[in-house]
């Protein structure tokens, strides 16, 4: 009898002739959706040979759910043809929490035509069908699909033409198949798509309840603007419907905390379009967050030993030919500025002119900086670090309020130390990063280790394992989860990045560290040793915020705008009862600053309870409300942000100052804002 492994333990388990992977794996209760064999996802029609080693995949699991968004995908192309005469197939691939589905067509899918499908695939799915996989030729394939343009192009002039792009659902893996979709009751078939797959074995196993169309929106045929223009349909599916419910539970809590909705209602922030796409500035109200956000972190830098330096927006394009970014990242960054040529009267070159970039990055700045006289062994580690302005050319559709903008402020260090030194400088380095943004309220946090990609990058390989192993044995010493990112590297050596879950559970990535052998020598960086040789130092790179701007956005989405009380612009507002209470009111302003807490009057015209509510909507920690028996006693009454409903407590101004004090000390480490 023919025999498989089955499951991660490899047990062995016997077989008939003619098994296939729903006979090992596969189980009544639909969980099982597709299999593992040898190490590829298959459908659980697939057949089994002796020896194969066979795993489960749970429609929960990370595959399951995107073969399940891959069959919904299916079933709403099926779905809108049947409703649609005039639409062409495109390409329906899983991505994160959903799929999506393009269509070529003339018409402009509307919200009332993403109703109608919907309710069309909730009767495909409840009605039975089958996905089967069928193997076919590109000859009878093209005949087949005559009627479909876009599939025909998918499927080329020639025989490597079936497995041009992994990323394609439709083709690839070295086979050419099409999907039927087969009436479970009459076996007759409703539609097929050409597609590698694989799929759910049938309907039953998707959850009608559980699936819903989000939007519709313009797209480009394989995402290249110079293709066709064509209507795509996004949707999401989940296992079940408390899935999905927490799901849109999720999206409605996210449009809340939207950082560009807060950014306006709180005024922090605004993207004039006189500046220009991605250029954020920032009202009083934000630069008071930035501003506290960099003193806190001067001190914290000043205490690690860290020394501050100031270098220009601006370089001759000669510095990046060094540093290799013009040839690495030059889609990156803002187009050359040629300046300085001199003209003699008759229009001749009497000087040539030069190629100036705005800087991208600010290493090369450093670099020269360290260069700038001779280096001791005693000197290091040297610990460079700089508020750096720097611009990079995002492309407008990827741009996306703080979180990608093409002008942001780096909190950026760059270490030079001994090779002897970099395995303790990385260990101090993790400590010091994740301590920083934990007094921002941030911690659950795990690590993803980019590695070298060869055909984009610089250096020795030998060079590169050693700085790969440097940061993931600094890694392990966190005791943090390492998540591997296969050459995800920079050019020029290997990075740590920090990620960070946030309240609604969303993975985000801030600061970076990264090890670089190539760039010292690149620039001819040496220090002398104790041998009274030289020697060339290793450079760490690192920004625990990543920019000024995405952290904001992150914090301000994570928090919904209920920042730190040491990071408030306002941490007070005070509410005079009446325009009698005025003068009080300044009166305990004056004492408010003078315990350094940050408070402002709302004298306006109006109720105590419309001041309450705005104050309320503005975040504002405290309301301290000031009235006849106030400012008979010398006190303030009390109420907390968010506490509607608790009752006020009176207090004096010293006693106030005190709670605020003791609040922000909870969080902060090193000093009192």
């Amino acid at each position: 009898m023919p025999q498989v492994l089955v499951g991660p333990d490899r047990i062995s388990t016997e077989i008939d002739a003619g098994a296939c992977a729903y006979d090992v794996v596969g189980d009544k209760a639909r969980q099982v959706v597709v299999a593992r064999v040898n190490g590829e996802v298959v459908d659980l029609s697939h057949p089994l040979a002796d020896g194969d080693a066979v795993e489960p995949i749970l429609i929960s699991d990370p595959e399951g759910l995107s073969v399940l968004r891959h069959s919904v995908a299916h079933i709403v192309a099926q779905a809108t043809q049947a409703i649609f005469d005039d639409v062409k197939l495109g390409i329906g691939p899983p991505i994160k929490d959903g799929f999506f589905y393009d269509f070529g067509t003339t018409r402009t899918f509307t919200p009332d035509d993403l109703a109608t499908i919907e309710k069309k695939c909730v009767e495909i799915i409840n009605s039975g069908q089958k996905f089967s996989r069928r193997v076919t030729n590109r000859e009878a394939a093209r005949s087949e699909l005559s009627n479909e343009p876009f599939k025909i192009r998918l499927l080329g002039a020639d025989e490597d033409a079936t497995v041009m792009s992994e990323d394609v659902m439709e083709v690839g893996g070295g086979e050419l198949t099409i999907y039927d979709n087969i009436d479970l009751r009459s076996g007759e078939l409703r539609w097929c798509d050409l597609c590698r797959g694989p799929h759910v074995p049938d309907t039953r196993y998707i959850d009608a309840r559980a699936i819903k169309l989000m939007r519709t929106s313009a797209a480009y045929w394989l995402g290249d603007q110079k293709n066709e223009s064509m209507q795509r349909v996004y949707g999401t599916a989940w296992p079940t419907k408390d899935g999905l419910k927490q799901y849109l539970n999720m999206l409605e809590e996210a449009e809340k905390r939207d950082h560009r909705r807060l950014g306006v209602d709180l005024d922090l922030f605004s993207f004039p379009d006189e500046i220009g796409s991605g250029l954020a500035v920032f009202h009083p109200k934000g630069g008071i967050i930035r501003r506290q956000m960099e003193d806190y972190s001067r001190i914290r830098h000043e205490n690690a030993g860290y020394q501050f330096v100031y270098t220009p927006h601006i370089t001759k394009g000669a510095l990046f030919e060094q540093s290799g970014h013009l040839d690495w990242y030059r889609e990156g960054m803002f187009p050359a500025m040629h300046l300085d040529e001199e003209l003699h009267e008759d229009g001749t070159v009497k000087r040539q002119g030069q190629d100036y970039y705005l800087k991208p990055m600010n290493c090369p700045f450093h670099n020269l900086i360290y260069k700038s006289r001779g280096r001791s062994y005693r000197e290091l580690p040297l610990r460079l670090f700089e508020f750096g302005s720097v611009y990079r050319y995002e492309r407008s559709g990827v741009i996306h309020g703080l979180t990608r903008v093409r002008g942001m402020t780096q909190d950026d260090a760059h270490i030079y130390c001994t090779p002897e030194q970099m395995g303790g400088e990385l260990q101090n380095l993790l400590g010091f990063v994740l301590d920083l943004l934990r007094d921002y309220g941030l911690d659950d946090f795990y690590l993803e280790l980019s590695t070298r990609n060869p055909e984009k990058s610089i250096g020795t390989e030998a060079e590169w394992e050693q700085a790969t192993a440097a940061l993931a044995e600094a890694a392990q010493q966190s005791g943090l989860e390492l998540v591997p990112d296969p050459g995800g590297a920079a050019f020029y050596g290997p990075k740590l990045d920090f990620m960070v879950k946030d309240a609604l559970g969303r993975s985000w990535q801030l600061g970076t560290i990264q090890v670089d052998y190539n760039l010292p020598e690149r620039f001819e960086l040496s220090y002398k040793g104790a041998d009274d040789k030289l020697h060339r130092p290793v450079m760490i790179h690192r920004a625990p915020f990543g920019s000024m701007e995405r952290f904001i956005a992150i914090l301000l989405e994570h928090t919904a705008g209920n920042f730190p009380i040491w990071l408030m612009p306002e941490q007070a507002i005070i509410l005079s009862l009446s325009e009698k209470y005025e003068n009080y009111a300044k009166k305990v302003l004056d004492l408010l600053e003078n315990h350094e807490i940050r408070a402002l009057i709302d004298n306006r015209n109006e109720t105590i309870g419309k001041k309450i509510r705005d104050a309320e909507m503005q975040k504002t920690p405290f309301m301290l409300i000031v009235g006849e028996e106030e400012e008979k006693n010398g006190t303030i009454s009390i109420r907390r942000h968010g506490q509607e409903g608790k009752g006020n407590i009176t207090v004096t101004i010293e006693e106030f100052a005190a709670i605020v004090t003791e609040e922000i000390n909870k969080t902060l480490k090193v000093f009192t804002v």
